[in-house]
Parts: C-alpha cells; structure tokens; sequence
C-alpha cells in the first residue's frame, strides 16, 4: 500500500509509516491531504495522501497543502485584513472552546477562515509547532463536539520557517449548529462583525426556515381568515397599477390555504392587515430629528403606522422638513436639491421595509437625522450566508419573499440586488461619501454622509444627456428621445434622469411622474 523513498532511515520509515495512518483517517474523512519536507523524495498512499520527504532535514512530518480555495488565499493578504464576520485569528488552541464557537458561527452565519498560529492583536505570526498533531485534534474536536456534523476544510500553510492552521468554513445547509456541550437552544452561535453572539429563539427559528428554503412572511396564520387582509386598501395601492381582485391575493400569497381554509399569510398580515400592528406591534417606523450629531437632544419625531407601502414617502416628508435644501431654478420652474439624494434616502427606506426581521420583538424600524448623516436601521442582520461586500457587489437574498413581490410589482423597488448600488451611486454622482454598511448587535444600519468629499461626477452619458438639452434649451427632451440618442432603455434613461435632476443639474417639467408629456431642460442656477 506505502512506497517509501529509499533515502529514508528505518526509523524515520516508521515515523512515515505510523504517521500516515493517522492522516489517511483524516483522508476518509474529507479533510485535506498531507505531505511531509524531510526530503524531496515521494511517499505515496493507496488513498491519494502525499508526503515530501527531505533526507538533509530531520523535521517532524508536515503537511503539504494541496490546491484549495484556502490553499489560494495569501496569507500575507489574510494578515492585512481585521479581523471580522468573516476573518478571525487565533494564537493556539489552549482553550479550543473559543475555536469552536467561532466554527459553529462562521458556518451558522457567512462563513470564514479561521486562522490558527497567529496573534490576535498584533497579528504576529507564531505558527503552530506540531501542526499533525494539531491538526488531528482540531478535526477531532470538531466531529466531537459540534451537531449537526460539520466538514470543513482544514490546511496547513506555510510561512518561513513554520506554518499556519487554517480551517475554512462554508456558510452550512444544515443549520443551526451547535455546540453539544451547551445544546441546541444555548449553543447556537452567529458572527456579528468580528465576535461570536449566542443566538436566541427568534434567529434559531429564523436558521431553521432558512434551511427549509421558507421564509416568515410566507407562514400562514391559522387563527384568522381572509378577511384579516383589507382588500379595499390593497386595491387603492394597487389602482395605478392594475385593478386587484381577491383572486390574486392567493397568487401574491398574501393568503394561502391552510387545513382547506383560507387564511392571511404573515406577509399579508404585515403589509395589508386590518389590525397588523395587534399582530406584529413592531411593524411601523419611528424617525426622529436630532440636534447635532448625537443622541442627546431629540427636536423632532414621527411615528409612521401607515400600512408599509405607503411609509417610506411618509417618512421622507418628515426628513424633507428638517433637511436642508438649495433652490435650482430652471427656464420654466425652481427645483429643490435636499442634503442627501431621494434616491439614496426611498433605497435606504425601502431596503430596511423589505429586509426588516419582523419576528424580533422590541424595536421598530427607525430613521434617525443628525447635522452630518442619516441613518436608517432595521430589525434583523442580513440573510444567512451574506456578508457586506456581496451586498456591495449586488448580490442579494430576499428575507421577506411576500413583502419584495408585492413592492417589486407595486415599482417600489426594482431587481433583486440593484437598491445598494443605486443607492452607492446616487451619493458617489452628488459627490458625498459611499453610504456606511453595518450590522450592529441583531440590526442592520445603513448610514448616509451629509459631508461633501467632492465635485459630483458626471459620466459620459451625464454628459451626452446635459448636450443634448443644451441643444434644445427652449423646447426641453422626453425620456424617449433622449433614451434614442443614448441608445438605451427608457428605465435606464429614467434612472439617469432622476440622478440628474437630484444633483440639481436637470429640472423635469410636467403634472407629475405619471406625466406622459413630461419633458426635461437644463436647469440654470441664480447667480
């Protein structure tokens, strides 16, 4: 089964031999392959596991990393980054109950890398120094101690003269993990930045939907009838759109059938239920104006209980009457520029109606106006299996698949993933900084600077559009004609057109969005 190179002593064959026993269970087990340096020699097992071996050395056995996504990585580039939801080093595994906790949080949340061998603090690289031995006892306390089973692959790299344990772990199927010591209702843990939280009931059931591929706002709620929903509402909003009969409210799954009968799902409840706020009395949105840049003196506050698709602009009315404006008068009519783009402001607004985790208890959604940002938090970290740079990269997974098709079909929002970048945009294009993404505690905060960090930008096309309404200052361009000279869709020339007009360099004239006739001039500023 073992071809040995001929260079090796007979103890150092035995050395081998005995070692690679121990590796090949690791091998059955799916974890890496190894390799030793003690010459440049080849031993080979049946089972595919790969030892060096370096006659002028008499180093114990090491690993040899194969190729892996771990293996990939530079180390020197994991040693730049902080530690974070997805990062987190460790100096020895002393005291492996840390590791673990943070194992079962990487694969409950995000996953990560967990690296062990290195400082916390300093970031020093110390290395492990019997990294097999190590090895085998991390992938022991691993299958040992956490349920359901987990499988993550575990590497050796190399650095100098020593090397580093690290352990990637994959946002699992299976969860919510656990640690068997603490159980299945204390022993779940989730990464919040750069810490492990123990997870409560609310985010342990939130796992298990997760993992059935369900979201809440799909359950039904068996003790009431279809008459909890308010259609006549549901019609009002719907009316611009098309005329709404009770036959759809089952095809938006705002009711569903339960046991032969018909009843409200939560999502229904939420958006359109007669008595919602008896049901989920933290389903509302409290914004507030401070005075300054802190918390300690309230000026002004509204509490919006509206159904949800109405309060985002509720909202935005309250923050218009305490955002500062500049007045951009065009040939025909003025045109308030606010402190922070509406766009960046309705995405924010929108994004947290959309993603809010409705079954946490004791925080509604809440907007909150400082003299240099706003802030808009929700209820609910973001969906298992995101982190912030996927969502900066536009991708997305819906935590309310009810609430998103009912504001998708209603044009509160537009494609799955698009609302951060638009929102990134809006702010890039007014010359602010990009918004701030966060999770804090059990929330999700997205933060909007009021400080301008340069001229705002204005692309080829900005330009192409701005020329083309100097050419016809007098008669002004519809969406059409300008989408034809740009050769693009009208909703994308739509899209620029509200960016422009929001940066105060385009004014739109016209009865309102609605305006089939709506035209759009070059907006002239007072001198």
């Amino acid at each position: 089964m073992l071809s040995v190179c001929s260079r090796l002593s007979p103890i150092l064959k035995e050395q081998v031999h005995k070692s690679l026993h121990s590796v090949l269970a690791f091998e059955s087990h799916g974890f890496a392959r190894f390799g030793c340096s003690v010459c440049h020699g080849l031993i080979k097992a049946k089972s595919g596991g790969e030892f060096f071996v370096n006659a002028a050395s008499s180093e114990a056995l090491v690993p040899r990393p194969h190729q892996s996504k771990m293996q990939s990585m530079d180390l020197v580039s994991l040693l730049s980054r902080p530690e974070g939801k997805t990062l987190e080093f460790k100096r020895d595994l002393s005291s492996p109950e840390g590791a673990l906790k943070t194992i079962v949080a990487f694969a409950n949340t995000s996953g990560g890398a967990l690296l062990v061998g290195i400082e916390d603090g300093a970031r020093g690289v110390k290395g492990v120094p019997d990294v097999l031995k190590e090895e085998e006892r991390l992938a022991n306390l691993i299958a040992d101690n956490i349920s359901p089973k987990l499988v993550p692959s575990i590497e050796v790299i190399a650095w100098r003269r020593t090397h580093v344990l690290g352990v990637e772990i994959y946002p699992s199927s299976g969860r919510p993990h656990h640690l068997n010591r603490l159980g299945p209702e204390e022993g779940v843990f989730v990464r919040v930045g750069s810490t492990n939280r123990r997870a409560d009931p609310v985010l342990i059931e939130e796992m298990r939907r997760f993992s059935q591929v369900s979201s809440l706002d799909e359950q039904p709620i068996p003790e009431l009838n279809s008459e909890a929903i308010d259609f006549r509402a549901a019609s009002e909003y719907f009316r611009p759109i098309r005329k709404l009969n009770r036959h759809e409210l089952e095809t938006l799954r705002l009711v569903t059938t339960y046991q032969g009968r018909i009843v409200p799902t939560v999502g229904g409840v939420l958006l359109f239920g007669a008595d919602r706020l008896k049901h989920y009395p933290d389903a509302w949105i409290q914004a507030g104006r401070f005075a300054g840049n802190d918390r300690r003196r309230i000026m002004d506050t509204t509490e919006v209980r509206s159904y949800l698709p109405g309060a985002a602009e509720e909202v935005i009315a309250f923050l218009q009457k305490h955002m500062t404006r500049e007045a951009v008068i065009g040939s025909v009519k003025r045109t308030d520029v606010w402190t922070y783009p509406v766009v960046a402001v309705r995405e924010a607004i929108m994004n947290a109606i959309v993603h809010a985790d409705y079954a946490q208890r004791g925080a509604p959604i809440r907007v909150a106006l400082f003299d240099d940002r706003l802030e808009v938090e929700n209820p609910g970290l973001l969906p298992f299996g995101l982190t912030i740079d996927d969502i900066q990269k536009g991708i997305s997974k819906l935590r309310n698949r009810v609430i998103g098709r009912v504001f998708q079909e209603l044009g509160l929002i537009e494609q799955w993933g698009s609302g951060i970048q638009r929102m990134t945009a809006a702010c890039r294009d007014r010359g602010l900084d990009a918004p701030q993404f966060e999770e804090i505690g059990t929330h999700f905060r997205v933060t909007l600077s009021a400080i301008a960090r340069s001229a705002p930008a204005k692309d080829a096309r900005d330009q192409m559009i701005l020329a083309a309404l100097e050419e016809n200052a007098e008669a002004g361009l519809s969406t059409s004609q300008i989408a034809e000279r740009l050769e693009l869709s009208p909703r994308a020339t739509r899209t620029r057109l509200v960016s422009l007009v929001e940066r105060g360099l385009v004014v739109e004239i016209g009865s309102g969005p609605q305006d089939p006739h709506r035209r759009y001039h070059l907006a002239a500023r007072p001198h």
